[in-house]
């Protein structure tokens, strides 16, 4: 192509009209940030999830469809909605038996005040010698301990990190004006878990003895789920089976929920891909706008070049040789457009990645990068097109009257 005489005239025109040729691929640039970066942070999204709930793959979490949720502050609860109960627990005890440990956790939303700073997270209730089992202790705020006392808490890292905490310090659970409650002792910060399968997000979490959760929030034997971390992961679909047969004895109205890491993977998976491919969507009209206007520029450039056009035809130069002269330079300002917008999308996306999720971890694996080629070849494939209408239209011109023309 680049020996092809009509490529270097393909290439003359554009030169010789060089700020019209890319102020019309802006549009191509514009469309082609716009889908890679999207593409790539919505991917980079997907396989940070991915990651997170793999962490806790082996672990079941079953729910109630009535699960109690105490009141903001202290108040007892007196609703008569129950979550797991005594009876279901030791069902679920004895199914699981020795294929992996049962960890019963009460849950609420709830307010807190830290150095007369109010704010608001999940109250977790856990007994001391089941929080070591799945949680763990970050040690560069403190020698913590999961061992909890009655008057004792662990915090999440973004509380720990929005109010400056350390072990030792104070926090007291309840509204703003509950200024009677008394403080509790911070005896350790959790290390992130992000999101994660068991639904035990800690991060913006508190995490209490369960004795001191039933004492100001009531609901004594009433969990909000229980988690049951599997031995082996190979067995977590058996483990699934024989606790719903034990407790799910009416299948019309089942009384617990049972999920895992794989369900809720497909589900964040697929919300994740719908809000990627509609963002995309939108990033992709700007090709449309692109496509428009290098439309635009193909037909200026047939009008002014009537006569040269006129002169090739009637030396005897075929119509489809005229046609892909004009494809050839709807080609390079694809190319132009697409190359600029694809070196952009490499410092663009990386820096929306970054500035989003928090980390580029994911950057530079094969499913997120290939965004930016793909991009590209889109931007390339949409000037073409653009250009296949004024090429048709130059080349079926009557030679004669190409001359005529001033």
């Amino acid at each position: 192509m680049p020996g092809d005489i009509f490529f270097s005239l393909a290439v003359r025109s554009v030169r010789l009209n060089f700020l019209r040729s890319m102020l019309a691929a802006i549009g191509i640039v514009i469309g082609v940030v716009a889908i890679s970066s999207m593409g790539m942070l919505g991917t980079n999204m997907q396989l940070e999830v991915k990651d997170q709930l793999s962490a806790t793959a082996n672990t079941v979490v079953i729910s109630s469809d009535t699960v109690r949720m105490g009141p903001p502050g202290f108040t007892p609860s007196s609703s008569s909605a129950s979550g797991v109960t005594k009876t279901e627990l030791t069902k679920i005890t004895s199914v699981v038996s020795g294929n992996g440990t049962v960890i019963p956790i009460y849950e609420t939303s709830g307010e807190f005040t830290i150095n007369s700073i109010a704010g608001r997270g999940m109250i977790f209730g856990i007994d001391p010698g089941d929080i070591g089992k799945f949680l763990k202790i970050n040690q560069t705020y403190g020698n913590g301990t999961t061992d909890l006392g009655l008057n004792e808490v662990l915090v999440g890292a973004d509380i720990a990190q929005n109010f400056d905490l350390k072990v030792g310090d104070r926090i007291r659970i309840g509204s703003f004006s509950s200024s009677s409650r008394p403080e509790l002792r911070i005896a350790g910060v959790l290390q992130p878990r992000g999101t994660v399968a068991d639904g035990i997000s800690t991060d913006n979490g508190i995490v209490v003895n369960s004795k001191w959760y039933t004492n100001q929030y009531g609901g004594s034997n009433e969990w909000s789920q229980v988690n049951v971390i599997v031995n082996n992961v190979d067995n977590i679909s058996a483990v699934e089976s024989a606790i719903n047969a034990k407790i799910n004895t009416n299948a019309k109205t089942p009384a617990v929920r049972i999920t895992d890491a794989t369900s809720q993977l497909a589900t964040e998976t697929s919300t994740l891909s719908t809000v990627t491919t509609f963002i995309m969507a939108i990033g992709g009209i700007s090709l449309l706008v692109a496509a428009v206007s290098i439309f635009n520029v193909m037909m200026m450039s047939v009008s002014e070049r009537i006569q040269e056009i006129g002169i090739l035809l009637s030396i005897g130069t075929e119509k489809g040789e005229v046609r892909r002269m004009f494809v050839y330079e709807a080609f390079i300002l694809g190319l132009l457009g697409a190359g600029i917008g694809g070196a952009s999308s490499a410092v663009i996306g990386y820096s929306v990645v970054d500035a989003m999720i928090g980390t580029t971890a994911y950057f530079f694996q094969p499913a997120s990068i290939l965004y930016v080629p793909a991009a590209m070849l889109i931007g390339v494939v949409v000037c073409v097109i653009s250009g296949v209408y004024p090429a048709w239209r130059a080349s079926n011109m009557d030679p004669i009257d190409a001359l005529r023309n001033e």
